[in-house]
């Protein structure tokens, strides 16, 4: 190497390291750690106007949802799918019972979503999402998009059981 060319590359920028990945910038091929357990990302769904990210986790065959929405706090809830069925889009009722536990509505919104990875619904466009919640703060989460229903389980989680282990 020449002298030349030494001081040109000590005196040129080096280019800028790659952004560290978060939480919400997570998507397939991805892996975090979600309550001690280690997930591969293979789908995320992404609504702009809530600022919230669902990532679909897979450990082996089972197969989670963490929902992740940037409010004033970033609050995680953690779901796995459950079967259900609902008949029609303008019939979801103010309170469900599922298996002896009465769910009550706290939020209704729609909005558009983008979508990529495997996600139960393989293409963006309007969706909308009921959430609900129990007496003993357990989570029903119910979503609609193109004429199909998708219901989940979960609960809420706390920041600090939540991290990236690798971005791709």
């Amino acid at each position: 190497m020449s002298l030349f060319k030494r001081v040109k590359n000590l005196i040129s920028k080096q280019p800028p390291a790659p952004a560290e990945k978060s939480i919400l910038t997570l998507g397939p091929g991805d892996v975090c750690e979600v309550s001690f357990v280690t997930y591969q990302v293979t789908g995320r769904t992404q609504n702009r106007q809530r600022n919230a990210v669902i990532l679909t986790l897979q450990d082996g065959a089972a197969i989670r949802y963490l929902s992740i929405e940037e409010r004033e706090r970033t609050v995680y809830a953690l779901y796995e799918p459950i079967d259900g069925r609902l008949d029609s889009l303008q019939e979801v009722p103010a309170t469900l019972e599922l298996d002896g536990r009465v769910y009550y509505l706290e939020e209704h919104y729609a909005g558009f979503i983008t979508a990529a990875g495997k996600t139960p619904f393989m293409q963006g466009g309007e969706q909308h999402v009921w959430q609900f919640q129990t007496d003993d703060r357990k989570l029903l989460r119910v979503e609609w998009q193109n004429g199909r229903f998708v219901l989940y389980e979960g609960e809420n989680i706390i920041p600090a059981d939540v991290r990236v282990i690798r971005g791709v």
